[in-house]
């Protein structure tokens, strides 16, 4: 069950459904009656990262999912440093790897999980050391990636585009299979996915 917000951060007044007139008309979100603190429920901003190592992507596997799911580097954002900073910093801790360079693909929707992606291609060096977060990786030929129909699998298809590779998606039969067990046991703060 995703997390909910229940009571003002800031009294700890149970928060109620209430409609108030904002810039957009009247909006019904859950305020604090005694204090009248908003909770705006604004999506929260995830990294990912296409990393790229001598000409190969590279894709994990989380120790929370299935076998067969492997998928791009991710992360949030820490509060007073760059995406790209941010970026880095997960491929580091995450990998060990160090990022040579950054470029944007594009900001991706994450609607189940209330997120945006911003999602990077970064080339990187050194030796592969998976933080404990994650058990598994591997290397694959631009032309062996397979792409997942949702958040990081359309950047990571985006950005085989711009290498002159049409994306090949998992089939739904694939990618249900690839998924299998996943969202039984997903807690709600990991970072996306797909």
């Amino acid at each position: 069950m995703p997390y909910e917000v229940r009571f003002c951060t800031h009294c700890a007044t149970p928060l109620q459904s209430i409609t108030q007139a904002e810039d957009g008309g009247d909006k019904e979100r859950l305020r604090c009656p005694a204090c009248g603190w908003t909770h705006w429920n604004n999506p929260t901003p995830v990294l990912a990262a296409i990393v790229e190592i001598d000409g190969k992507v590279l894709l994990a596997r989380n120790a929370a999912w299935p076998g067969k799911m492997f998928a791009l580097i991710t992360g949030f954002m820490e509060a007073g440093e760059s995406p790209q900073e941010g970026i880095a910093r997960e491929v580091k801790e995450e990998t060990n790897l160090d990022v040579q360079s950054t470029t944007l693909v594009g900001a991706y929707e994450f609607l189940r999980m209330n997120q945006v992606i911003i999602a990077y291609h970064v080339v990187a060096t050194g030796q592969v050391q998976l933080s404990p977060e994650l058990v598994d990786y591997r290397l694959y030929d631009l032309p062996d990636l397979k792409c997942w129909p949702a958040g990081t699998g359309y950047a990571l298809a985006d950005w085989l585009r711009t290498r002159g590779h049409e994306p090949v998606f998992f089939t739904a039969e694939e990618n249900a299979e690839r998924r299998r067990g996943l969202d039984e046991q997903a807690p709600a703060a990991t970072p996306p996915k797909d």
